[in-house]
């Protein structure tokens, strides 16, 4: 099932990411991870790509078996700032082998050792590549705070353009805490002419660990009122895992009274979060459309 004919409707939708092993004795443990995710029945699932070498094929494998099994459409990740032409096609052709029909199309992030192909820059040229390559459903990725490496918002924005006149369906948004920035984002993209659906994406922070490597990756905006329950309960696993998904769920419940309709989860492999924020939600979830008569 394309995502584009589910987004493009006025109704809730929740769909929850997770990522494929490093290594290949990992593969069933993740796997079995992420079918418990799957067995909560999303909207849809996305599983990240791992660039290079023979860790890219497991995202084909961790998707297709989700939608086998599960019947939950799937979102493959592809990146390409790693990648030639060649072995993007190559991975092109897995996923329609497996009957992948939409695709992330994502630069992706600089490696440690600075070492980049050469083939691509943008990821608006991949989703060029996508678009001639086959009738894919294709997400980009969109930055509420602005993209670490674009000094000014305005040209963040001009590039975002680029992305979806070039054949973007939809955006994903990276992480933010703070839904008034993500309010002000949507307003200034519209503004600028870009009316794709655009999905926010939550992350449920579980440890203090993580919210430190997510800020110092991202650059993200975290509020004091959340930093003072992080600082206040992170030493409690219980209780953090607790607070994080309080925390998500509270940004999801308003921006759905807001008109935001679409909400992705990052939920980290980790089937306890992605359920416990969906069994806050269901009420939500539940609910018939205001004026609908019902």
């Amino acid at each position: 099932m394309k995502l584009s004919n589910m987004l493009n409707k006025d109704t809730v939708t929740l769909s929850f990411e997770v990522f494929p092993p490093k290594t290949s004795d990992k593969f069933e443990t993740v796997l079995a991870t992420a079918r418990k995710i799957a067995a909560l029945k999303p909207d849809f699932m996305s599983v990240t790509y791992g660039a290079g070498g023979g860790t890219s094929a497991f995202t084909a494998d961790i998707a297709a078996d989700l939608e086998r099994t599960y019947q939950v459409p799937m979102l493959a990740h592809l990146t390409c700032v790693s990648s030639t032409k060649e072995f993007v096609a190559e991975t092109v052709a897995a996923y329609k082998r497996h009957g992948i029909e939409n695709i992330m199309a994502l630069r992706g992030d600089i490696p440690a050792d600075g070492k980049i192909c050469k083939d691509y820059s943008h990821a608006c040229e991949l989703i060029r590549e996508l678009k001639a390559m086959g009738n894919f459903c294709i997400g980009g990725a969109c930055y509420p705070e602005g993209h670490v490496e674009c000094e000014h918002k305005r040209d963040d924005i001009r590039y975002l353009k680029e992305k979806v006149d070039a054949g973007c369906d939809f955006l994903t948004s990276q992480m933010f805490f703070d839904n008034d920035l993500f309010y002000n984002f949507l307003y200034r993209i519209r503004e600028a002419g870009i009316t794709v659906p655009v999905l926010p994406g939550i992350m449920p922070i579980t440890n203090k660990k993580q919210l430190s490597r997510s800020v110092a990756m991202s650059g993200t905006n975290v509020p004091a009122r959340f930093r003072a329950m992080v600082d206040y309960y992170g030493d409690s696993p219980a209780a953090m895992q607790r607070v994080g998904i309080t925390y998500a769920t509270d940004q999801i419940m308003d921006l759905i009274a807001n008109g935001v309709k679409h909400i992705h989860v990052y939920s980290m492999n980790k089937p306890e979060v992605a359920e416990g924020i969906l069994e806050n939600l269901r009420p939500v979830l539940e609910m018939k459309p205001a004026g609908s008569g019902e």
